[in-house]
């Protein structure tokens, strides 16, 4: 009998590293340590993303919707426990 692995491979190695980029992405977006409060700028009042701040909250929307594919591939693709 054939040990064949629980999740696919593809699939766990695609989900960890979007998973790490998620992690890095909502990291650079917290409060008071933005990239613009690095510079100078002061993140009391309110303004709207521009340049590099807006590209990585678009970038962290996109590595969420990965993430959710990712998960719901690696359920839909799971062996079945009798098979």
């Amino acid at each position: 009998m054939e040990d064949s692995p629980r999740v696919n491979t593809y699939l766990a190695v695609g989900q960890i590293i979007v998973s790490i980029g998620l992690i890095a992405s909502v990291l650079l977006q917290a409060r008071g340590t933005g990239l613009s409060s690095a510079f100078g700028g002061d993140s009391a009042v309110y303004r709207s993303r521009r340049g590099v701040e807006r590209r990585l909250w678009q970038f962290t929307i996109i590595l969420g919707i990965l993430f959710a594919v990712f998960s719901l591939a690696s359920y839909a693709f799971a062996p079945v426990a009798g098979a």
